[in-house]
Formats: C-alpha cells, sequence, structure tokens
C-alpha cells in the first residue's frame, strides 16, 4: 500500500502539505497549497503508471492549479516523475544553479535500476540561497545544501516552521554521502551551520521516511547531534 500522509504544522496553516512516497526507493513526493488553490509539485518521484495516477487525482479531487514543479536535488529517485508533472500541467521545472549534472546523468543509469522509461528534463530556471518561490499567497525561501548532492537546496517557510528538505538530514540519519558529489564533511556543515540554526521547532519533510524536528536531530541525531 502507498503511504500518504497529510501533514498540518499548526491548526492556522496557510500551506498544506500533502505527502506520497513513491517509487522502489520509498521517495517522498510533495504537493504544497494554499488557499488559493495554487500549488507546487515538489520531487516527483511517481514513475509507475499507477503512481502518476495517485498524484494527478490528488490535485484533480483538490482542484488544485499547479504552478511549479521544484527539486531539491536531482539524484533519480527525486526526479522520476518530472516529465510527468511538467508534460501534464505545462509548467516550469526549477532546481538548484549547481546540480545539473547530477540531474543529466540520471539518463545514463536509468536502466541500471530498472527505469528503462525514464525521460528526463531540462530545466527552465535556476535556484540560488536567498531566492524565493512564490505561488499563491505563499512564498518559500531556499537554502543551498549541499553534501548529499552537490547543488542541492531545500525550500523552507519560517512562518510556518517547516522545510521540505530532500537528503540533507532524516529522522536519527542523513543523505548518504558515498554518490558523486557527495561529501560527509560538507554535508554535516550544511546541517551545523544551516538547518541547526532555525529553531528546536523547526519540522523537516524529509526525503525518505518520516518527518522530524531540529531539536529532536540535535540530541537523538547520531551523526550530527550537537546537545548531550
Amino acid at each position: 500500500m502507498r503511504i500518504i500522509r497529510q501533514i498540518c504544522v499548526n491548526p492556522r496553516i496557510m500551506i498544506t502539505i500533502q505527502s506520497f512516497t513513491f517509487n522502489p526507493f520509498m521517495e517522498n513526493t510533495y504537493v504544497l497549497s494554499d488557499n488559493t488553490k495554487e500549488a507546487v509539485i515538489i520531487d516527483p518521484g511517481c514513475y509507475e503508471k499507477h503512481e502518476e495516477e495517485e498524484l494527478k487525482s490528488y490535485i484533480e479531487r483538490e482542484g488544485l492549479k499547479v504552478k511549479l514543479l521544484l527539486n531539491t536535488h536531482g539524484h533519480i529517485d527525486h526526479v522520476l516523475g518530472n516529465a510527468f508533472v511538467k508534460n501534464t500541467w505545462s509548467v516550469p521545472f526549477w532546481i538548484g544553479t549547481h546540480d545539473l549534472t547530477t540531474l543529466r546523468s540520471v539518463i545514463a543509469y536509468a536502466p541500471n535500476y530498472g527505469f528503462q522509461n525514464y525521460q528526463s528534463v531540462e530545466p527552465d530556471h535556476f535556484l540560488d540561497e536567498g531566492d524565493v518561490v512564490k505561488f499563491g499567497n505563499s512564498e518559500l525561501q531556499v537554502i543551498f545544501v549541499p553534501g548529499h548532492a552537490a547543488g542541492h537546496i531545500a525550500f523552507y517557510h519560517t512562518g510556518q516552521l517547516f522545510c521540505i528538505g530532500g537528503d540533507v538530514l532524516f529522522q536519527e540519519s542523513i543523505g548518504r554521502t558515498d554518490l558523486p558529489g557527495g561529501d560527509f564533511d560538507t554535508l554535516i556543515n550544511s546541517i551545523h551551520t544551516k538547518f541547526f540554526a532555525w529553531p528546536d521547532e523547526m519540522v523537516i519533510h524529509t526525503g525518505h521516511g518520516p518527518s522530524t524536528t531540529i531539536g529532536h536531530e540535535k540530541v537523538y541525531n547520531p551523526f550530527c547531534a550537537v546537545t548531550k
């Protein structure tokens, strides 16, 4: 059974965050929308037809108007559904400035993982730290957090205290650093200087597994905890 969970950060939330878990890598795909019904899709991992239909059905059922396709980074499990999203809703595709090589490499190794029908999509725009992504009445800030991938970015909202964090920080774990462009020290530095600068209450919606908080990871994460 596919996992779908509705995440409510607080009762006054403006941005609704819906997540889906897709593909054999159990990757978390996110749809963010607000009261205008405008939406962005982040890291679509849908590959099989039933996964595509699951995402599409949610969009149609909620009456959402998809405005943007966003990637935190260009690894295969986070981009399998890029072509589907871009072609279905005719939206621009944005990714971090420094992750184009990561994205473009997927077409070469996708068949090795059994994804014979993967379609590559070229970005329409590149994002850097400090940029702002706007949809409806909402804004997401962009932060540059390399280490898992050379050009990894994340999207955050300080008012509602959440971050769509990709594969930087997981619940009591971190993103792997043994892939091309990965570096352990760089990743730990990104976590300590960027993520851990946020309040303990900041919710990290991860690229795999359950969501977590900065406060929890500062204490319990065996790779990067700073509190004993």
